[in-house]
Order: C-alpha cells, then structure tokens, then sequence
C-alpha cells in the first residue's frame, strides 16, 4: 500500500486539520491517515502517526510506502527571538510491520527525507494572488530558497544548504489489551534512534522514547461511521540542534473519523497535535 501527501505548511503549527476523499484500501483496512508533522523542527521528532488499535494477526506481515511534502515559510521576531523558516521538506516512509503472537505486532519505520529550497513557491504565491489572500510576506523574498534559521540568548540554529538521506528510524511494539463487538483498544510502545543527520535536518539528534494510548471503534448509531484515536507522551532525548531551548516532555494527540460513503469510498476528517517542542515565545 502506498499513500501521499502534500501539503502547505505557513509555520510550525501545533493542531491540523485534514479532510480527505479517498479509495477505500483495499489492505490496512480502517486506518487512519498517516501524518507527520512536517515542521523543520517537530518533523524530525520521534512523533508516531496515528494507526488503528488493532495489531497485526499472528504471524501477518505487512509493508506500506508513505510520501508527503511541505513548503514551509514563517518569519517572526521579538526583543530577544528571530526565526525564519523558509523552505521545503519531501518525506518517505517505509513502514513495515510483523504480527508477532495473538493482539502483539512489532512496527518498523524507516524514513527518507530531502530537506530544500523546493520548486512550489510559484504556485503558491499564484494562488494567493488569484484569490487576493495574504501571504504573510513570503512574496518579498526570492522563491526556492532554503533558509532554517532562529537565534535567542539560549541558542539558535542554521541551514541553507540542501540535503538528503537517511531520517530517524522508529521502532514500536503495539499490544490490543481490549476487544469488543464494536471497538479495540491498544497499548504503544516506541524507540526512535538518531540515526538521521541533525547538522542537516534530516533528524533531531537524540533517542526519543513513546507511550501511545489508541482506540478503534464503530460509531454506536448504526452509520458506516469508523472513529480512530490516540493519546500519548514522548520524552525526547537530547538535542545539539535544540541545545538550550529544547522541551523534552511532550504530549500528543489525534482523533480520526472515517465514514465509508461507498463500497470504494471513504471521507475521512483527521485532526493532530503535539506539544511545542521548543521553549520559545514564537
């Protein structure tokens, strides 16, 4: 199974909101969508997507490719803050998983990511133009640039030079601790290693760790109506790159509804947030 995304990403936004119209799958099966937090700085946390509750059955093995973009432009400042980011990510996943024993399946996710100036800055502006909406100044500035960039008392960071290659590596264990006739629940347990390039965005760093609380269910009123959640805490591990503003106790959260409107159509409305990962007044 292969999926993608693409999206606009004005800043480092803490919630989104995603709508889709998508082929029912025909693998996988009633799982959510697969986001990621493509902010320059989140991005490279050990974050886990949302996935339905339900493991893998015994002995079941399974493979799936995700891609997703993001151009990103956001610039803001205070007395003691500047942050400018300018730029565009292309992220892929391979995500693999292996039903170890009744309710028990182990998940291994190995990204790909590009960090660079990108090509969709064009289209962007076009857009804002054709509908007369703000562009929070990213047309007074040359487009396809990359440029990461934040400076404080406590530390900063810099790049604006492309790069590619491999991210931070997860690996997670998901046990479903409850079944009923209309939902599961299950239990997340994730290790991401610092295998990715911090000095060029391509990871954070640090070893993060994950607790994740997840729930898969039927709608109680009889529609075609499937709901997906979670809830969890990561402790991120230490960060050169975030080195003097970095927050290490985080938390995230996702709720998911997807309505099967045909036998080959489902819409489904995801909504996800985390936690700031930075200590900053921006």
């Amino acid at each position: 199974m292969a999926n993608s995304v693409l999206r606009y990403v004005p800043g480092p936004l803490a919630v989104g909101l995603l709508v889709a119209l998508l082929p029912a799958p025909s693998s996988r099966a009633d799982e959510p969508l697969y986001v990621k937090n493509l902010s320059p700085v989140t991005g490279l946390l050990g974050l886990p997507s949302q996935r339905a509750a339900d493991s893998e059955a015994r002995g079941m093995f399974t493979a799936a490719v995700h891609s997703s973009a993001a151009n990103i432009y956001v610039r803001d400042g205070n007395a003691t803050e500047f942050l400018n980011l300018d730029g565009e990510v292309l992220r892929f996943a391979l995500d693999l998983r292996y039903g170890l024993a009744d309710n028990w399946d182990l998940q291994l996710e190995v990204p790909w990511l590009e960090q660079s100036g990108g090509h969709l800055d064009k289209l962007i502006d076009n857009w804002h133009d054709l509908w007369g909406m703000p562009d929070g100044g990213r047309s007074d500035v040359p487009r396809d640039l990359l440029n990461y960039q934040y400076a404080s008392p406590d530390g900063g960071f810099l790049l604006d030079s492309s790069d590619s290659g491999l991210g931070d590596i997860t690996l997670a264990l998901n046990y479903a601790f409850y079944r009923g006739k209309e939902g599961v629940a299950s239990l997340g347990l994730g290790y991401k290693f610092g295998t990715g390039d911090d000095g060029q965005f391509l990871g954070s760093g640090g070893d993060d760790q994950f607790i994740a609380l997840r729930f898969s269910g039927a709608h109680l009123s009889g529609l075609p109506l499937r709901w997906h959640g979670q809830l969890g805490y990561l402790r991120a591990g230490d960060s050169d790159l975030l080195q003097g503003f970095q927050e290490q106790n985080l938390w995230f959260a996702g709720l998911a509804l997807d309505w099967l409107v045909s036998e080959n159509w489902s819409l489904l409305a995801q909504l996800d947030s985390n936690a700031a990962p930075t200590d900053s007044q921006l």
